[in-house]
């Protein structure tokens, strides 16, 4: 008798992917690495979409998946909303850049004001990525206290400007980066997480222009702590909500953990699957961005902030288009509601298969965790999103954001996905 064998995760992959095999090697002569976001290069190939709607795409090879990618965190409405969709095709038909104002920005930036709590009697600047917001927020900041220095969280993700790779990853003190001059880390200051004497500590020196921070997994007591710490040493406290934003509540984490910022960070959401970004807070902040006719503001204290496509057009009439349905809450319950069933289906895998491991995250957002793995992290998180994909499902690393039109068949695919991918890769020594 011939004894035959599965084939691996990585062989079935092959297999099933001969297209986006092909499409990769062009790449690889086009791009570095031949991938143009850190965060689609995997092995033993990505795969190459051709169309996507509502909660599922399309590969070049015919392949379906329920998509946990989502734009970045960007599609909490799916993919090509019809209000979305009407929106942009009207805006392009009529224009994409006008070089000059238009109405659009001004409802866009009034939705921001009504939605976001840390908006609420301040102004808004709109920018073109998350990376440029917070960017934003840091000179605003040191122009604001007159101070240079930035405290953050490890581990914290802000872009990838210089600023932000510091404190990124382990070894803390060193940059994510290549590239970043020493210069530049001298104005970073990145503390552990939880621990308001490292806060203090941080604060002590008086030299501090605010605190930036993402909000997920954080109490509001905490967070309450952080924001009297940060004020009682005369810094300004950064709420980066480029990810939570429009996500846990239509005002974003801050609603829903109920402490307000000095300035919030948006993207993602905010243009509703279009580039774009925003920083909001109040008046007193944010006039350093006011033209004025005194020669010595415009040459020393007033910012500066050209952008192409700052507030262009069409991500206006995405933005608008999404924030007008997202202001209801009951997008952001279902979202949740259906990460809730999908995080329950995972750790009764986790359970039923022996394999030890968490599904977990918060609102909206999923994370999964494997305990003590038998392969590197990289491997294993290659292996992860493959064998998903295998069984018709495209995460976003280990984890991923929810959309509200994921539905049931989504999630019976998905915990069955899921499932599989843990089987096989129990059989090929990876967990």
């Amino acid at each position: 008798m011939v004894e035959t064998r599965q084939a691996t995760i990585n062989e079935e992959f092959e297999l099933r992917h001969k297209k986006s095999a092909a499409l990769f090697q062009e790449a690889q002569s086009v791009f570095p690495s031949g991938v143009t976001h850190d965060g689609r290069y995997t092995q033993p190939h990505p795969i190459y979409v051709t169309h996507a709607k509502g909660s599922r795409k399309w590969d070049v090879d015919g392949n379906e998946y329920v998509d946990y990618f989502g734009g970045h965190g960007a599609l909490i409405l799916g993919h090509c909303h019809p209000a979305v969709v009407s929106a942009v095709t009207a805006q392009a038909a009529r224009g994409s850049h006008f070089g000059a104002n238009h109405e659009l920005e001004i409802r866009w930036g009034q939705l921001v004001q009504k939605i976001v709590p840390s908006a609420r009697g301040g102004l808004v600047k709109f920018v073109s990525s998350g990376t440029e917001a917070t960017l934003m927020a840091m000179r605003l900041a040191r122009a604001y206290t007159g101070k240079d220095v930035i405290v953050k969280f490890r581990g914290h993700f802000h872009g990838w400007h210089d600023y932000a790779t510091v404190g990124m990853s382990e070894p803390w003190d060193q940059p994510s980066s290549a590239g970043i001059p020493k210069a530049v880390q001298s104005t970073m200051r990145a503390i552990p997480t939880r621990d308001i004497p490292a806060l203090e500590a941080a604060l002590a020196p008086g030299d501090v222009a605010a605190v930036i921070m993402l909000l997920n997994g954080l109490s509001t007591e905490y967070l309450q702590q952080v924001k009297d710490v940060t004020h009682r040493h005369g810094a300004l406290l950064i709420f980066d909500e480029v990810i939570t934003g429009f996500r846990y509540a239509p005002g974003g984490a801050q609603e829903y953990k109920g402490v307000i910022p000095d300035m919030t960070t948006h993207a993602k959401i905010l243009a509703g699957g279009y580039p774009g970004g925003s920083v909001c807070g109040s008046v007193e902040v944010m006039q350093l961005l006011e033209h004025r006719d005194d020669p010595v503001w415009r040459r020393t204290k007033r910012i500066s902030h050209p952008g192409t496509f700052n507030a262009n057009p069409v991500s206006a009439a995405a933005g608008i288009a999404c924030l007008d349905i997202v202001q209801d809450p009951a997008i952001q319950k279902k979202a949740t509601a259906t990460a809730d069933q999908l995080r329950a289906g995972f750790n009764e895998s986790f359970a039923r298969r022996g394999v030890p491991g968490a599904a977990g995250g918060e609102s909206s957002s999923l994370s999964i965790s494997f305990e003590k793995p038998k392969v590197d992290n990289r491997k294993l998180l290659f292996a992860f999103r493959s064998a998903l994909q295998l069984g018709g499902v495209d995460f976003s690393g280990m984890g991923g954001p929810v959309s509200a039109v994921h539905d049931e068949r989504d999630v019976e695919q998905t915990v069955h996905a899921f499932d599989q991918a843990l089987v096989r890769m129990q059989a090929e020594a990876i967990v």
